[in-house]
């Protein structure tokens, strides 16, 4: 069947119930695979006997709507698209599950339906039955069988049939054991728990980006009875934020609404908030937590015509969502230095290249994706025009860079204001959430100048003062930390009321990039340093006054030395850097042929011979550079000697 192959077997048919189950306002879905085998005697027909062994179940908290009893029965096409707020906005993702089955039945409400895509089980052209439990209750009675596998299964039993009312949701997915003209696919409980196995790669994120559903479970049933959670993932708050989820989900409801009932906004709606995912496996014993702080959006009606055009005519909405790290398994905490970003729509697209945006967060958004739902549509040479590719760029350079900006802002109000309580964000952390422009996949790279535009304006640099400045107010060092020196420096201009910033690699490189008519950054630099210590002077002990001669000398800008209290001598003193050549101001560099013992008494006059070897060969270079600051240095040579000066 054509519809069967836009939608790959594995962990993606229970992404698209998670999906069903969202979009009707589930907060709970659990997954069972069932071994019993069910009695054949009092079904609807002989034919039903094929469906009564194994199964996949999948329930949920939520109770179908006649819309929704509608919509299930449309095999090919979607009641969904017309309501752009459903994740599951292509409906026939339902159909994923006829990978599995020939016969999907839905227990909701007071209604059991069973679908028959062949139309052979129910009478001809009759392509499913449904009967209500309160009416049809003695039809129900006298086929005990087949409705035996709703009693005693996710708390539905003989008392929910006699009170008529089931408040939830029971999918029942009987494995197909022979081929049929749907599906050569055959199932069994290896292919059940391979299925499980694959939902696990990424479960610890598929709760990430969702506003209703916040546990998901795998379980299995054996054939005697006994059952046994495999795995379970839920989302939560912590306790002193516990009303910031709901009320943020309440907020972008709104800007949704207004988007779509077309009222001008030319802003974008962004929310942040804490999401804890909790992941146990049975299977090890263990449960394994992460925290992540996610920013939601909604674009404005009116910042992009070309957007809300794409919007009308795809019945989408501009929504995006970014989510960073902050800690897994009481690790360093902090963002994880390997952590590798991917593309969501609502739910992880699957593992593959294709989902990975070389961005250093997670990416969600109401994307427009393949028929497979496999990847996100981009423009390409055979589809340059593809109003859904179109919408995606769009959205990716319009609304993706403010929701990314903001997260990176709200970290650091966060971490100055301590907003969550059960671990701590550092710079280092937020600054792993910039973008390393290097790794930036091609179809993201139109986030970069507009986030860092963004960014720009902002305090988003943390100075060794321990406080956030844009990056106007800094200097950034790159000065080699394991230099002697490097402390010494970094601490004086600190203390001199100087600003200075050391960042990674990756926002080093962000202040490269040409935004606007941007200014190069200030640095670190022996010219800056020279700047400072003529302001300020330097009090402080030899050695320090020695790591401060060294980095100075350094660009070999021996003309800007001049009133440098930093000339050391022999005497143990350090005098200015002067410009005069009169003998009174002159200071010697001794030399093998002219050593010190020749000059006593004149330990003020000569340069100190207990220097580092970069310090005196760099003043002695200085001594021979004439028409500088440095010509009050004389070195004693076979050319130049003490009858020349004495």
């Amino acid at each position: 069947m054509d519809i069967l192959r836009r939608y790959p077997e594995g962990g993606q048919i229970l992404k698209e119930l998670i999906q069903n189950a969202e979009d009707a306002g589930a907060t709970e879905v659990k997954f069972l695979f069932d071994d019993t085998r069910y009695g054949t005697e009092s079904l609807w027909s002989k034919e039903m006997a094929l469906h009564q062994g194994p199964a996949l179940y999948a329930y949920n908290n939520a109770v179908f709507t006649p819309e929704d009893w509608n919509g299930i029965q449309e095999i090919a096409r979607s009641r969904k698209k017309d309501d752009p707020l459903k994740v599951g906005r292509f409906g026939i993702g339902f159909n994923s599950v006829y990978h599995i089955t020939d016969l999907p039945c839905i227990f909701s409400g007071d209604q059991i339906g069973m679908l028959d895509p062949h139309q052979v089980l129910f009478g001809r052209h009759e392509s499913g039955q449904c009967w209500n439990i309160k009416t049809d209750s003695k039809e129900i009675y006298e086929l005990a069988d087949q409705f035996a596998p709703f009693f005693g299964i996710f708390e539905s039993t003989k008392e929910t049939f006699t009170q008529g009312y089931f408040p939830g949701t029971i999918f029942r997915f009987p494995l197909r054991v022979e081929p049929s003209l749907l599906s050569n696919n055959l199932y069994n409980k290896d292919k059940v728990l391979e299925l499980y196995e694959s939902f696990r790669a990424d479960a610890d994120t598929v709760l990430l980006f969702l506003k209703n559903v916040q546990k998901v479970s795998l379980h299995v049933r054996e054939a005697d009875g006994s059952e046994k959670l495999l795995f379970r993932v839920t989302a939560s708050e912590n306790k002193s934020g516990k009303h910031d989820r709901p009320n943020c989900i309440k907020i972008l409801e709104k800007a949704i609404d207004g988007y779509c009932k077309g009222i001008p906004s030319n802003s974008i709606t962004c929310v942040t908030y804490n999401v804890n995912i909790g992941v146990e496996d049975e299977s090890v014993k263990e449960t394994q937590t992460s925290s992540w702080l996610v920013c939601n959006s909604v674009g404005g009606r009116g910042i992009c015509t070309e957007l809300d055009f794409l919007a009308d005519e795809l019945k989408f909405v501009p929504t995006i969502g970014i989510s960073m790290p902050l800690y897994s398994n009481g690790a360093e905490k902090g963002a994880s230095s390997d952590f590798s970003g991917k593309a969501f729509c609502f739910l992880p697209l699957p593992p593959g290249e294709e989902s990975k945006t070389g961005l250093p967060v997670h990416i969600s958004g109401f994307f427009g994706l393949t028929d497979n739902r496999r990847s996100i549509k981009w423009r390409e040479l055979d589809q340059w025009r593809d109003p859904a590719a179109v919408w995606n760029e769009l959205l990716v350079k319009n609304v993706v860079p403010k929701a990314y900006a903001t997260l990176i802002l709200e970290a650091i109000e966060r971490m100055e204001t301590e907003k969550i309580p059960d671990f701590t964000l550092s710079a280092e952390s937020i600054y792993r959430v910039w973008p390393d422009i290097d790794k930036t996949r091609t179809h993201w790279k139109p986030v970069i100048e507009p986030l860092l535009k963004e960014l720009f304006q902002n305090a988003v640099i943390y100075s060794t003062a321990n406080c956030w400045l844009k990056e106007a107010d800094v200097n950034f060092t790159e000065i080699d930390e394991s230099k002697e020196y490097a402390k010494t420096i970094l601490s004086y201009l600190q203390c001199s009321g100087t600003q200075i910033a050391k960042v990674p690699y990756n926002v080093a490189a962000a202040f490269q990039v040409p935004v606007n008519n941007s200014k190069p950054v200030k640095k670190v630099t022996p010219a800056l340093l020279r700047q400072v210590l003529r302001k300020c002077g330097h009090k402080g002990p030899v050695e320090e006054k020695l790591h401060l001669l060294e980095f100075v000398l350094a660009d070999e800008a021996y003309s800007d030395l001049l009133g440098l209290e930093l000339l050391p001598l022999q005497n143990e003193t350090f005098i200015h850097f002067s410009s005069s050549v009169s003998d009174k101001d002159a200071v010697y560099i001794t030399s093998d042929e002219f050593p010190r013992a020749l000059f006593p008494g004149l330990e003020g006059r000569l340069l100190s011979e207990d220097l580092p070897p970069k310090i005196l060969t760099a003043l002695k270079k200085a001594s021979t550079s004439r028409g500088n600051s440095c010509d009050c240095i004389f070195l004693f040579t076979e050319t130049y000697h003490v009858a020349d000066r004495f």
